[in-house]
């Protein structure tokens, strides 16, 4: 028994082996989730952006702020002279926290009163903003102890105020399930219209389809739509269970939402289609829609800033459909987003849409002359 299991096994390999697209599966997409993984999911903050607003003119605080500047793991991106430019640099994505040290910094620790360090924060990414404060933390306590040493202090000198901007209490939740929109959407879709012409090649009814009155566009649109629908369906699903069941605020426009999952949509399904015309069998289009959906995720921002990842992997991450949409959703349930607001983010996901739309039309009637 055991010698005809092991014949088998040596004739599987084989096969295997000397199958093009088995050896291009098995060697391939490893590779490249390798890559994806080992360069893009770090959880790891370098240079991390923040502004500088400096009340205080005494030597404390430009020692406070040497501190932050000799670290490798904070970059000073600006410096803020008055109240109204803090907002901006939140809200625009210039700086993940703002340090604002106040004008009696100085005089109070001189005094041995306890100092107060004010740090806003970008609460957004929950997970970025808890490495951020854990870090400047870290620095303010080099600081502590640096001063307590010169000044005979036996507490801590300065103490840190600290307020998250779009998340409060910095709930790992309100970032994360927002994001589950977009990814559930994203599998569904591809799963509904990756296997749909490779379901009919398979089973041998796809040249019945091509022999009947139906031109090859409206065969398209006829597997098109199915996952467009239940897409939206899934996504308008899990956007209220967001609200009710877990309690994510929605601040935002459900219109600018609408018309996100508009485009996402239709890029979702234009790559769905485009796997499917290339497969031949139902498992050719799953391992095609997991080969594309694993790296999609690790490059979308999902669990892992963007910034984070190498310049080159960033590069990547602007033809990926995911990641217009994760700002989409998040914006609109956390920020307040508006459709005025998303233009940036509707115009390339758009684009995405269309092109991989055509780019499907294009291989479907390739496939079937």
């Amino acid at each position: 028994m055991w010698a005809r299991v092991f014949a088998l096994v040596i004739k599987e390999l084989l096969m295997l082996l000397r199958d093009t697209a088995s050896r291009t599966v098995l060697i391939g997409p490893p590779l490249i989730q390798l890559l994806v993984f080992g360069y893009a999911a770090s959880f790891d903050l370098n240079h991390i952006p923040y502004a500088v607003y400096n009340e205080d003119s005494g030597y404390a605080s430009r020692e406070l702020l040497a501190h932050f500047s000799g670290t490798t793991t904070f970059a000073q991106v600006a410096t803020i002279t008055h109240d109204a430019q803090i907002a901006p640099s939140i809200n625009d994505k210039d700086a993940l926290l703002v340090l604002h040290i106040g004008p009696h910094f100085t005089r109070d620790l001189l005094r041995h009163q306890p100092a107060t360090v004010q740090i806003l924060v970008d609460g957004r990414d929950s997970n970025t903003a808890s490495l951020a404060l854990n870090d400047a933390n870290g620095v303010l306590l080099q600081f502590n102890q640096q001063w307590a040493a010169q000044h005979g202090w036996q507490g801590p000198p300065a103490r840190m105020d600290v307020r998250s901007w779009f998340n409060p209490n910095l709930l790992s939740r309100w970032f994360i399930v927002p994001g589950i929109v977009a990814l559930l959407t994203l599998v569904v879709t591809l799963l509904v219209t990756g296997l749909s012409v490779a379901r009919e090649r398979e089973m041998g009814t796809f040249d019945q389809l091509l022999v009947t009155p139906l031109r090859p566009v409206e065969i398209l649109l006829g597997k098109a739509l199915p996952g467009f629908l239940i897409g939206g369906l899934e996504a308008a699903f899990i956007a209220v269970v967001a609200v009710i069941w877990f309690k994510v605020p929605f601040v935002g426009s459900v219109l600018a939402l609408a018309i996100g999952l508009l485009f996402f949509l239709l890029a979702a399904t234009g790559i769905g289609l485009m796997i499917s015309s290339i497969a031949v069998t139902q498992q050719q289009g799953l391992l095609g829609v997991f080969m594309f959906l694993v790296p999609s995720i690790i490059l979308s921002g999902f669990a892992t800033p963007i910034a984070n990842m190498p310049e080159a992997v960033q590069l990547l991450t602007y033809i990926n459909p995911m990641r217009y949409f994760l700002i989409i959703t998040r914006g609109v349930y956390l920020e307040g987003y508006g459709v005025s607001d998303l233009i940036p983010q509707y115009w390339p996901l758009a684009l995405i849409g269309v092109a991989s739309m055509a780019l499907a039309a294009w291989l479907f009637r390739h496939r079937t002359q």
